[in-house]
């Protein structure tokens, strides 16, 4: 109504009026009411923006790649880029007055995009699809010192390379030679598990020798201790059967001279009983008969008497007609008990007699 105007600005946009050339007020958020013929106001959003971007691009080596990436930018001098570009309102103070605000995303995607190509073009073509945090750095380094980024007052806050991709028979050129080369990393996998297998079971079976030639040694130093042993043994058994060799050698040395000597000394003694009986024999066979009874008599018990004297009537048997003898003398006989020569009293022989 009658040409005013109220605009309010969020706090993510910076407001500017003009009027009569010159600035009149200026903030972000700001909301005030404004004569729409003769103020221009600009407003100026210090949001942050995303400004996706997509390439096909030639690496060094000359193979097609397909670049995706995004830029996220803001407006951190807004004097600056409302004096390089138009921000200004529609006089119904709600659109823009030209399509200034749609194009900055555009100039600062072509600024990044120059980047990106010229990075991806010093590439060959594997290094390009792995590169693509360096891609990203470098081209976020590179277009925050850009002259025209920096004159239009803008803050590059990121770009971001989301994919590098290659041509469809390209990449499946690339996957064959991967899968190849996992394939002979697997087959390089298998021989060398199996080298190594080999290699443990060769080291257990040097360790299962090294063990039985160890056994072995320590069984041949048994058996040569044993042999040892064995021979000083039966050396000293040899040895102390020649001492008792020697021992019984002069143990039958020492019989044999006393056997000798007792062999001698009965000798002796026989030569000197024989000597002695014929000299008793000889001095009774010059002796009369009777004489030598009488001295054989003389201590002869009375029991040995009359045995003599029925011996004395035996002997004469032939000339004795008859001989009595009364009982009280064969019982005293009997009964007599005192030693008799050749046997004792009582005794079968002397019954017998």
């Amino acid at each position: 109504m009658f040409g005013i105007r109220f605009v309010k600005s969020q706090p993510t946009t910076h407001l500017m009026q003009f009027r009569g050339g010159k600035l009149v007020r200026e903030g972000a958020g700001l909301s005030f009411f404004y004569y729409a013929p003769a103020a221009t106001v600009v407003a100026v959003p210090v949001s942050s923006h995303d400004r996706p971007f997509m390439l096909d691009l030639v690496t060094a080596d000359f193979q097609s790649v397909t670049v995706q990436g995004q830029v996220t930018y803001r407006i951190s001098e807004p004097q600056r880029t409302a004096a390089m570009m138009d921000f200004s309102l529609s006089p119904n103070g709600r659109d823009y007055a030209s399509d200034d605000p749609t194009r900055l995303g555009d100039r600062v995607a072509q600024q990044a995009e120059v980047i990106v190509q010229q990075t991806v073009q010093a590439m060959d073509l594997k290094q390009a699809l792995r590169s693509s945090a360096l891609i990203a750095r470098t081209a976020q380094q590179e277009l925050g010192a850009q002259p025209e980024v920096t004159a239009l007052g803008l803050q590059i806050l990121g770009v971001s390379i989301m994919s590098v991709k290659p041509t469809p028979d390209i990449a499946r050129a690339l996957e064959a030679e991967a899968r190849e080369s996992n394939l002979q990393a697997a087959d390089d996998a298998v021989y060398s598990r199996r080298m190594s297998a080999v290699e443990k079971e060769r080291a257990i079976r040097q360790n299962e020798l090294d063990t039985e030639i160890a056994v072995e040694q320590k069984k041949r130093q048994i058996n040569e201790t044993k042999l040892e042993a064995k021979a000083a043994l039966m050396q000293k058994d040899n040895a102390l059967r020649a001492d008792q060799m020697t021992s019984d050698v002069a143990l039958e040395e020492s019989r044999k001279a006393l056997v000798a000597g007792q062999a001698s000394n009965s000798r002796s003694l026989a030569d000197a009983d024989a000597y002695r009986v014929a000299g008793v024999i000889q001095a009774l066979g010059q002796a009369d008969p009777r004489v030598v009874q009488a001295l054989a008599a003389a201590n002869m018990q009375p029991a040995q008497l009359i045995a003599q004297a029925f011996g004395g009537l035996a002997e004469n048997a032939g000339r004795i007609g008859q001989l009595n003898m009364s009982p009280e003398l064969l019982q005293s006989l009997m009964t007599h008990t005192a030693p008799v020569v050749n046997g004792a009293p009582g005794s079968p022989r002397e019954r017998s007699r």
